[in-house]
């Protein structure tokens, strides 16, 4: 009878074993170290991320034409979420009612490890008292290393530099920078 016991012991063993996986890492848009707000009179209204990386989990280009979803490097939060709070956190916190609003549509927010960081996206500014919203379309690419968190950093530096234009065409009231 004590032959049973063990033989079961040592069959659940390996199937413990089987079950333990690497563990997840968390990812943030926003920066470690903040920096000078761009404008403290744009609110973020809403942000749109295409389908194909609108997910927990990061999702990096493969080759001309595959995705892989990496399974243990995910981001802090949903990517839509991480992208409108870094974005709030670089143009600083809105002043009163007269805030100007922002709509951002990104149409490719491309991950390529070694090669580099890619945030297309058009983005509308309803100032108050303008009559009319500003369109505008902003294309950015910051180099990237070959690792996930060099990746992370570069669309850091993309969410900095479109932060710096939407502040730069709220304040002058002219056209898009």
């Amino acid at each position: 009878m004590p032959k049973l016991p063990m033989l079961l012991l040592a069959g659940l063993i390996p199937a413990i074993w089987g079950c333990s996986s690497e563990p997840i890492n968390y990812h943030t848009l926003v920066p470690k170290q903040p920096g000078t707000a761009a404008s403290g009179n744009v609110r973020v209204e809403r942000v749109s991320m295409p389908p194909q990386v609108d997910r927990s989990q990061i999702v990096v280009r493969q080759g001309g034409s595959g995705l892989a979803i990496l399974e243990t490097e995910w981001w802090g939060a949903s990517l839509v979420d991480e992208f409108s709070n870094a974005l709030e956190d670089q143009l600083g916190a809105p002043m009163g009612s007269s805030a100007s609003l922002l709509r951002v549509d990104v149409q490719r927010f491309d991950s390529v490890p070694g090669q580099y960081a890619l945030l297309d996206a058009s983005w509308r500014l309803d100032r108050p008292g303008a009559g009319k919203s500003l369109s505008c379309r902003s294309s950015l690419q910051t180099p990237a290393n070959n690792t996930v968190e060099g990746l992370v950093k570069a669309h850091q530096v993309n969410l900095r530099k479109l932060a710096e234009q939407v502040a730069r065409a709220n304040a002058s009231g002219a056209g898009c920078p």
